[in-house]
């Protein structure tokens, strides 16, 4: 289980985002971090049981601020992804642990420019398989719908008119489930992670079929 201490950590982190203070508390953030690690790794061994997983990266707590106006040197979260095996599965899982804004996410953050157009030429096609999987029960009940950034109007060279061109549009294609701080740290928390994974894996496995063969259903791996 994870504790509350997390959680009053991330907030004081929140509230003094400077290299003082968290040197001043390094101690506190060893320990949560080593908790948060241990944690990770168990939803990682555990969703390797269900899935091929490729490999578990813990996120570093510590922000790139080169490129970025937001110059506060430290995340005031805990987070870790977890990728399915390439090239033979696609889609990656992930954890996020933030106070008041946890969550769980997956899908396809940045596909390349060639797989992003195999995708709206699979869906331009026919739509209908994506179509029942998103309209899924569990899937509507935990991520409500697709999510992610999208193109205001058509992409070039796909009809403005096509029925399913709120699909085609989609630049990413992602799905999150919120969860509060009270679920975090319930016993069955990493369960309930495990189950969200679950049911984010009929949508991996059409992505996964897409993005391994061509327009004829023939493999290209």
């Amino acid at each position: 289980m994870l504790k509350k201490e997390m959680f009053s950590y991330l907030l004081d982190l929140k509230e003094n985002n400077n290299r003082d203070w968290f040197a001043e508390n390094k101690k506190r953030y060893e320990t949560e971090s080593k908790l948060t690690k241990q944690f990770f790794n168990e939803v990682g061994e555990a969703l390797g049981k269900i899935d091929n997983i490729e490999n578990i990266q813990i996120f570093r707590i510590y922000r790139d601020v080169r490129f970025s106006k937001n110059k506060l040197p430290y995340k005031i979260n805990f987070s870790a992804g977890y990728r399915r095996t390439k090239p033979i599965l696609r889609g990656g899982y992930y954890l996020h642990i933030e106070n008041d804004a946890s969550f769980v996410g997956g899908g396809f953050w940045e596909p390349n420019t060639e797989d992003l157009l195999r995708i709206r030429k699979e869906i331009a096609l026919d739509a209908s398989e994506l179509r029942e999987i998103i309209a899924e029960e569990n899937f509507v009940k935990y991520f409500g719908t697709l999510q992610g950034e999208e193109l205001k109007t058509a992409p070039r060279d796909f009809d403005k008119n096509h029925p399913d061109i709120d699909l085609i549009r989609k630049k990413q294609y992602l799905v999150t489930r919120s969860f509060t701080n009270k679920e975090v740290l319930d016993a069955n928390f990493k369960d309930e992670v495990i189950k969200t994974f679950q049911v984010m894996r009929p949508f991996f496995d059409y992505m996964t079929e897409v993005l391994t063969t061509n327009l004829n259903g023939e493999s290209i791996i």
